[in-house]
C-alpha cells in the first residue's frame, strides 16, 4: 500500500521511543523485581514460601495470555488508546499489589497487572519498528534491548535493595511514577498509522483465547510446581500435562483453521520468522535460567544477602548497555546473522567459563564472565529481531511481535524450571558420588575432623565437639555437591548456545528494504 509506505509519525522517532520504552522497562523489570522479595511477602501476608511463588505465577500466566491478544485489541480499540489503557491498568494494579492486606488480594492484583503488562512489550516493539526508517531500525532495537535485556538484570538488584532497606511493598510502588510518566509521554507523542485506523479485525477469537489461557496456565503450573511435586510422579502434574496437551493441540487446530485467528500462526510459514521464533525461545531459556541460577548460587552457597547478590550480577547490565549502544549503530551495516551467531558464541563461552567456578571466589571473581554474558544479549536480541522481522510486511509486525515475545517468555518459564530441576536433582547425584571419598581410610578426612574437633572442644565437651565436626564436614559435602549441580546447569547452557550457532545461518540474509518494503 503506497500510503502505508509513505507514512511517517508527526513527532521525532526518538521521542516516540522514549515514550514507549518507559512503559516497557517498567513492565519487564517487574517480572524479576518481585522474585527476591518473595520470602518477605510470604512472612508479611502469613503465607508459606510455596504459596508466595504464585505471586510470580499469576502474573506470568495473565501476561502470557494477553501477549498475543495485543494485536487484535490494538486494531479494535486503536493502538495508542489500547497502549495507554494498558499502562493505566498496570499502574493501578501495581499500587494495589503494594497495599495488599492478604495473599488472595495480591494474587488478584498481580493477575490484573499481568493483563495490563501483556501488551506493553509487543506494542512497543511494533511501534519502534514502524516509527524508524530501515537504516535506523537497529538503533531503535538497541534502545528496545536496553529495556528488555537490562531490566531483568537490574530487577533483582533494585528489588533486593528496596526489600532490605525499605519494604517489599516498594517493589510495586516504584511502578506508579513511571506509569504516570509513560501515560503523559504516550498521550503527547503517539499516533496510530493509517493501517491501524482502517483496520477491520473481525470478531474476537474467544475459543482461541480460552484455549490459550488453558494451555499456557497448565504449562506455567507444570513449570512452577513440577520439581516440588516430583514431576510426573504426581497425579496433579499428570492432570496438568494432559490439559496442556489437549488444549495446545486444539489451539493449534483452531488458529490454523480460523479465518481471523487470535494468534497468526501462519506467519511461521515465513522461514526467517519461524527460525527466529525458535532461537528466541532458546534465548529465553538461557537468559532466564541464568538470571535465576546466579543469584541463587550467591545466596545459598556463599551466604550473600539479596542486595549483595544483586550487586554481584550487576556487571551483566553494564555489558548489555555498552553492547546495545554499539550494536544499534552497526546493525544496519553488518549481516545480522553474524551478529546473532557471535552473541550465542559469546554467551556459550561465558557459560563454559563460569562452569569452572569454585566456592573460593570473591564478589568480583565473576565480573568478566557476567559482563560478557551481558554484552552477548543485545547481539542476539537486536540482530535476531531485525532478521526475523526483516522479511515481514508492516501490517504483520504487530501480530508477529506478540508471538515472538510470547515464545521468549514461555522459553523463560521452561528454562527456569529446567535450571532449578537440574540444580536439585543433580545435587543428590553428586552427593552420592562424593560420599565414598569420606571413607574411614581417607587420611585427609581424619586430619580435618581432628582439627575441627579440637576447635569445637574449646566450646563443648568431646562428644559434642566430634558431632559438630562431623556436621561441618557434611555441610561442606552438601555445598560441594550443590556447586557441581550448578556447574551442570552452565554446561548444558553451553551446549544449547553451541547448537544455536549453525541454526542461525538457516535464515536468509534480510533484504535491504526489510520490513519497510511491506
Amino acid at each position: 500500500m503506497p500510503g502505508e509506505k509513505q507514512w511517517k509519525p508527526s513527532h521525532s522517532p526518538w521521542l516516540i521511543a522514549i515514550a514507549v520504552m518507559v512503559a516497557t522497562f517498567m513492565e519487564v523489570i517487574d517480572t524479576s523485581i518481585a522474585s527476591v522479595a518473595l520470602p518477605y511477602i510470604a512472612g508479611s501476608l502469613s503465607a508459606t514460601n510455596d504459596e508466595a511463588t504464585w505471586v510470580l505465577t499469576s502474573y506470568l500466566v495473565a501476561n502470557a495470555v494477553f501477549l498475543p491478544s495485543s494485536s487484535w485489541l490494538s486494531q479494535k480499540f486503536g493502538r495508542k488508546r489500547f497502549l495507554i489503557g494498558s499502562v493505566i491498568l498496570f499502574t493501578i494494579a501495581s499500587f494495589a499489589c503494594g497495599i495488599a492486606p492478604s495473599l488472595g488480594f495480591i494474587l488478584v492484583a498481580r493477575a490484573v497487572q499481568g493483563m495490563g503488562g501483556g501488551a506493553l512489550q509487543p506494542l512497543s516493539q511494533a511501534i519502534l519498528l514502524e516509527s524508524f526508517p530501515k537504516e535506523k531500525q537497529g538503533q531503535a532495537l538497541g534502545l528496545y534491548a536496553l529495556g528488555v535485556v537490562v531490566a531483568p538484570v537490574l530487577g533483582p538488584t533494585l528489588g533486593g535493595y528496596l526489600t532490605d532497606h525499605i519494604s517489599w511493598r516498594w517493589a510495586f510502588y516504584i511502578n506508579v511514577p513511571f506509569g504516570i510518566l509513560a501515560v503523559l509521554l504516550q498521550s503527547k507523542f503517539l499516533e496510530d498509522p493509517p493501517y491501524i485506523k482502517d483496520a477491520h479485525p473481525g470478531r474476537f477469537d474467544k475459543w482461541g483465547f480460552g484455549l490459550l489461557a488453558l494451555w499456557s496456565g497448565s504449562l506455567q503450573f507444570i513449570c512452577d510446581k513440577g520439581q516440588e511435586e516430583d514431576w510426573f510422579g504426581s497425579n496433579l502434574i499428570r492432570v496438568a500435562a494432559v490439559l496442556f496437551v489437549v488444549a495446545f493441540t486444539a489451539f493449534l487446530f483452531r488458529e490454523f483453521l480460523s479465518r481471523k485467528p487470535l494468534v497468526e500462526l501462519r506467519l511461521l510459514a515465513n522461514r526467517n520468522f519461524a527460525i527466529g521464533c525458535l532461537l528466541i525461545f532458546l534465548f529465553g531459556m538461557g537468559i532466564y535460567g541464568l538470571t535465576t541460577i546466579l543469584p541463587l548460587f550467591y545466596q545459598t552457597l556463599l551466604g550473600y544477602s539479596a542486595t549483595a547478590a544483586g550487586i554481584a550480577v550487576s556487571p551483566r547490565g553494564l555489558g548489555s548497555i555498552v553492547s546495545a549502544l554499539i550494536v544499534g549503530r552497526i546493525a544496519a551495516k553488518v549481516d545480522g546473522r553474524k551478529l546473532v551467531a557471535l552473541g550465542y558464541g559469546l554467551f556459550g563461552a561465558m557459560s563454559f567459563w563460569t562452569s569452572f567456578l569454585t566456592l573460593d571466589i570473591s564478589p568480583t571473581s565473576l565480573f568478566w564472565p557476567v559482563a560478557l554474558s551481558g554484552a552477548a544479549l543485545p547481539l542476539v536480541f537486536i540482530a535476531l529481531s531485525e532478521v526475523a522481522f526483516g522479511t515481514l510486511k508492516k501490517q504483520q509486525i504487530g501480530g508477529a511481535s506478540g508471538l515472538f515475545n510470547l515464545l521468549r517468555n514461555i522459553g523463560g518459564s521452561i528454562g527456569i524450571a529446567a535450571a532449578n530441576t537440574i540444580a536439585t536433582r543433580h545435587l543428590q547425584t553428586h552427593r552420592d558420588q562424593l560420599v565414598p571419598s569420606l571413607s574411614g581410610a581417607n587420611v585427609n578426612l581424619h586430619r580435618q575432623l581432628s582439627e575441627l574437633a579440637i576447635r569445637m572442644h574449646l566450646h563443648a565437651g568431646p562428644g559434642v565437639a566430634t558431632r559438630r565436626a562431623l556436621s561441618l564436614v557434611q555441610q561442606d559435602l552438601d555445598r560441594q555437591a550443590q556447586l557441581l549441580a550448578y556447574i551442570d546447569d552452565f554446561r548444558y547452557l553451553t551446549i544449547i548456545c553451541v547448537l544455536c550457532v549453525p541454526i542461525v545461518f538457516l535464515m536468509t540474509k534480510a533484504k535491504s528494504k526489510g520490513a519497510a518494503a511491506g
